[in-house]
């Protein structure tokens, strides 16, 4: 009997996996460090915003979401003609491959690059290869070796999950320099709003100076609108005609649109967020660091925790951890099996997780 047949490398693209959600028990609190969220939930205006729109769920969105493109035009200073908003950048991601990759094509990716940049690139038909990273950071020498008269695309995150390393802007800027003119760089910012370095920037500057270059954000992290799936992209106009040309006519809802409009207009709950991440990051990063465990430095609103290969593995910590209520992020299938992702989450949290590594290291 005979049936539909997938696409030709459909089957062997691996599927995302979401970091889990805890089960509650009863007497237990739970907390979920496992996905990147934020602690604080979105700003209050961006839930008065949502709530307004209940009343008139009948009506299809705007179809270019146009007074959220206006609002992150007044916020970055761009122009709003430039910007595409989508169902979480992941939608953008993957508009980007349908719309740049095609059978035969190649796309670069780093060695721990976020999951979603295979799955998008394969979907088309496209190769996905993989330049190595360098003290688990984006090697941009490694990323121009491995250019081929395939190469189409780069998807470059930065900083990148889920290492929390990332690129100076300088860098970013030689690798453009050196790619070929006719390859699409993909800078990923998902993360940008939590980091305090001199020598990062986010790639506005780029994109607006080059015709092969886009940059992607989300309201999922600070904004901490990640129910609503909403993200946008900055890009040359004529690759957001190319993109709009296949994005669906109503893919970001009206109680997104104006949710996001209200998040990307409270600037003090964002600084609060920030201030807050940046002072527990670095807590974070001393006191499992006093424990013998390694803590890759990081500048995005998580850390990623090392285990030794034999004995206190990750696998046995992740164990115990969740056996505490405390659910981290298991990184098998981003190829670090010894390692752990922890969201930085509420004091209360983050105090539970350096207590239970403490007692998870002493055997107790």
């Amino acid at each position: 009997m005979s049936r539909p047949v997938p696409n030709p490398g459909i089957l062997d693209i691996a599927p995302y996996t979401p970091g889990k959600s805890p089960v509650a028990e009863p007497g237990r609190k739970v907390f979920k460090l496992s996905a990147n969220e934020t602690p604080f939930g979105p700003s209050p205006k961006a839930i008065e915003a949502f709530k307004r729109v209940a009343d008139h769920l009948e009506d299809y969105p705007e179809g270019t979401s146009r007074v959220l493109r206006e609002a992150i035009g007044r916020s970055f200073g761009l122009d709003p003609n430039r910007i595409i908003c989508g169902a979480g950048s992941d939608e953008i991601l993957n508009l980007l491959a349908h719309t740049y990759l095609g059978q035969g094509d190649e796309a670069i990716s780093t060695t721990h690059g976020f999951l979603v940049y295979p799955i998008a690139t394969m979907a088309v038909g496209a190769k996905n290869v993989i330049a190595q990273e360098k003290n688990l950071t984006c090697d941009v020498d490694a990323i121009l070796n491995a250019v081929t008269p395939k190469t189409k695309l780069v998807w470059l995150a930065n900083p990148n999950n889920p290492t929390g390393t990332y690129v100076p802007f300088d860098e970013v800027k030689r690798l453009r320099a050196g790619l070929p003119s006719h390859v699409l760089l993909v800078l990923d910012a998902a993360y940008c709003d939590y980091v305090s370095r001199n020598d990062y920037e986010m790639g506005i500057e780029l994109v607006a100076t080059t015709e092969n270059t886009v940059v992607t954000h989300t309201f999922s992290k600070i904004h901490g609108l990640a129910a609503l799936r909403i993200g946008w992209m900055f890009g040359p106009e004529h690759i957001i005609d190319a993109v709009n040309r296949i994005r669906g006519p109503f893919n970001v809802s009206t109680p997104a649109m104006y949710a996001a409009v209200a998040a990307i207009e409270d600037t003090a709950h964002q600084a609060m967020s920030k201030q807050f991440t940046e002072t527990w990051r670095n807590w974070l990063t001393e006191e499992i660091g006093k424990l013998d465990l390694k803590v890759t430095p990081s500048v995005a609103n998580f850390v990623l925790i090392h285990f030794p290969t034999e004995g206190k593995t990750a696998d046995a910590a992740d164990a115990y951890l969740t056996r505490r209520g405390l659910v981290l992020r298991a990184l098998k299938n981003y190829g670090l099996p010894h390692a752990l992702r922890m969201t930085i989450g509420t004091e209360e949290a983050n105090r539970l997780v350096v207590e239970g590594l403490r007692d998870f290291m002493a055997g107790k």
